[in-house]
């Protein structure tokens, strides 16, 4: 009942808002979607049924629906620290927060040093003043054909190999104007890689892993095969990499650093180096994502040194209603590997401009090869 009661309280109606293209100036109750007022039990039944779940008996039932009504409560949670957001029921609304971070997630690196120089090539020429006042004031790769269809990582901590294969992706689409779908299965089986410097962060399977390292050992083995050649399982096999097969290969990539290390600085050079060099492989705290249901999220907490997620930023937009923060704020797009029935068809918008969530904090840019 208490999990109900918080559910009911939490609706946030934000007056005066303009067409911004996040659902106009109404924020919804994290009941949204749902029948409003319904027990978690009936709100469990319906998920059930929606999500297609199966349970192995009355015990394991009763233990899910506890962790549901836990979830509903969480997400009421959110939606008072993360306002301008929609949380609510998920598809991981079934799972304890450990085990959706051990089955969704899997970035096995250290926020702190994550745009080191130590981890990749040396940092590019950052762009200067006038090329960041110049960038256009929204931009999506989407648009422009950079970027595959929404992928599902499934319950294996591989996001680090979905970031790294968008990336790799739109790096190719702009050599050569081809998108092709590239293999994470290849990246989950054939990449055991560690980390020049942190000998212990290596590229391990669904045990988690560093975009870094996966580009490192693409420049060694040859290059990435395409989906078709090399399908995703879902769980880590034996290698079974094809170098005759080999779709793309990795020249370089780069660290995207901020200037000086202080709030907001990296905003300009991230949104130059997306421009620039396409989709960027970054790195998030995923805190808030498993009851994140759409809108721009803007935690007013969010710890920054806990960045567990690899994801892909495709763009970028100026103008996502932001109550708390007094108006308007800039968002990023960032494409997930969680499937299209999660966020905006697969795809969360997050604040920009603050390292919200630690999300300015480990990006990479990578460099394609021309073909032979």
């Amino acid at each position: 009942m208490v999990a109900a009661r918080l559910l009911l309280l939490v609706a946030v109606v934000v007056g005066g808002a303009g067409a911004s293209g996040d659902g106009g100036g109404v924020i919804r109750q994290v009941t949204d979607g749902w029948p409003p007022g319904l027990l978690p039990e009936a709100q469990f039944a319906a998920f059930v049924r929606r999500h297609g779940r199966e349970y192995s008996g009355p015990e394991e039932y009763a233990r899910r629906l506890r962790v549901f009504a836990a979830n509903l409560a969480r997400a009421a949670a959110h939606q008072a620290l993360d306002p301008t957001a929609r949380h609510g029921v998920t598809p991981f609304s079934d799972l304890t927060r450990e085990e959706f971070e051990a089955r969704f997630t899997g970035l096995a690196g250290d926020a702190r040093a994550g745009n080191d120089v130590r981890r990749g090539m040396p940092a590019p020429t950052p762009a200067k003043e006038e090329e960041v006042a110049g960038l256009p004031t929204s931009f999506d790769w989407r648009d422009r054909g950079a970027v595959t269809d929404v992928k599902m990582q499934g319950t294996c901590g591989s996001c680090w190999a979905f970031s790294t294969t968008g990336a790799v992706e739109g790096a190719n689409f702009l050599a050569t104007g081809k998108l092709l779908d590239l293999s994470e299965q290849q990246l989950v089986d054939c990449d055991h890689t560690c980390d020049a410097a942190k000998k212990t962060e290596c590229d391990s399977g669904c045990a988690g892993g560093l975009m870094t390292n996966a580009y490192t050992y693409l420049m060694s083995s040859g290059g990435l095969m395409e989906q078709s050649a090399y399908p995703y399982a879902g769980a880590q096999g034996s290698c079974r990499f094809d170098a005759n097969r080999v779709a793309v290969r990795v020249a370089n990539f780069t660290v995207v650093q901020s200037p000086g290390g202080n709030d907001g600085e990296n905003d300009g050079q991230m949104r130059a180096a997306l421009v620039r060099r396409g989709p960027l492989a970054v790195g998030l705290n995923a805190a808030f994502m498993q009851t994140y249901v759409g809108g721009v999220s803007c935690p007013l907490v969010c710890p920054r040194a806990w960045v567990n997620h690899g994801v892909l930023l495709v763009g970028y937009g100026e103008r996502g209603f932001s109550a708390l923060r007094l108006g308007y704020r800039p968002y990023w797009i960032i494409k997930n590997s969680w499937g299209k029935a999660w966020g905006e068809q697969g795809y969360y918008r997050l604040c920009r401009g603050r390292n919200v969530c630690g999300v300015d904090s480990m990006v990479s840019a990578v460099a394609v090869a021309p073909p032979p």
